[in-house]
């Protein structure tokens, strides 16, 4: 089941006139709930068909959830909904990539929800530490992830900005003028930016800190509704000077939710 919230008005943020954002939450491998979110998507253009649309997708994309391989797969390769597709990196992604380089991240990778990306693309997790396992995993996942995969992986930028709206995947340092941000901080920050009331000049919509209910504060909104778990995957759409929000609602256990491409 899916629903719609009610439309909330942001007078002091909006994207340019004509453009529709849609801005979609930490996904984390459940690609039943990507499908059910792109569907819900799909009906509100046709609905109302904006003049320019974008699809803004906040980073982790894999781990947790059962079927990390097939939302990377339709991130890169499948059919787009809106005029353009950005996919940003999230923390989850940056691990994964730090473990491509050293077969030692493994552990803390598979610690991390990273086991069930493993099973996802039909490797083995690493049986214990030892170098034998940690080599033999490492070079099935080399090759599991060189269809395109890994290139797709290195290609996630960092920000996008569309009118009064920067989209993150963790937030921004709000010690730090933007022009010397940090990608640790971009992809893993929480304090203190969580905290802070500052004033950035724009509106930060970011996930990676989950939280049970979409987070609106005045400089930031946090839509990470922890959807590996919950079943709530959100999307908040923007246009003109409006927000409103679409989103899953599925209770299934999420070892259950695998639906196939």
């Amino acid at each position: 089941m899916a629903f719609f919230s009610a439309a909330r008005s942001a007078p002091l943020h909006a994207v340019p006139d004509g453009c529709r954002v849609y801005a979609i939450g930490d996904i984390h491998g459940r690609f039943d709930l990507l499908l059910d979110l792109q569907d819900q998507i799909k009906a509100d253009l046709e609905t109302s068909p904006p003049e320019e649309s974008v699809e803004i997708f906040l980073g982790d994309y894999i781990d947790r959830g059962p079927n990390s391989r097939a939302v990377l797969e339709y991130l890169f390769a499948g059919e787009k909904l809106c005029d353009r597709r950005v996919c940003l990196k999230g923390n989850h992604e940056a691990v994964l990539l730090e473990v491509l380089s050293d077969p030692g991240m493994l552990p803390y990778w598979c610690g991390q929800g990273g086991s069930a990306t493993l099973r996802s693309f039909g490797v083995a997790p690493p049986s214990g530490g030892d170098q034998r396992s940690l080599v033999t995993c490492h070079q099935a996942l080399l090759q599991a992830l060189s269809g395109g995969f890994e290139q797709f992986l290195r290609s996630l930028a960092l920000s996008e900005s569309v009118g009064d709206y920067f989209f993150v995947h963790a937030g921004i340092d709000p010690r730090r003028p933007m022009r010397a941000q940090r990608e640790e901080d971009l992809v893993w920050i929480r304090e203190p930016f969580l905290s802070s009331g500052r004033d950035f000049g724009f509106c930060v919509v970011h996930g990676h800190t989950p939280c049970d209910e979409v987070d609106i504060r005045a400089n930031r909104i946090d839509i990470d509704t922890r959807a590996f778990a919950s079943g709530r995957l959100t999307c908040l759409v923007l246009e003109s000077g409006e927000r409103r929000f679409l989103q899953t609602q599925d209770v299934a256990e999420p070892e259950a939710a695998v639906r196939q491409p």
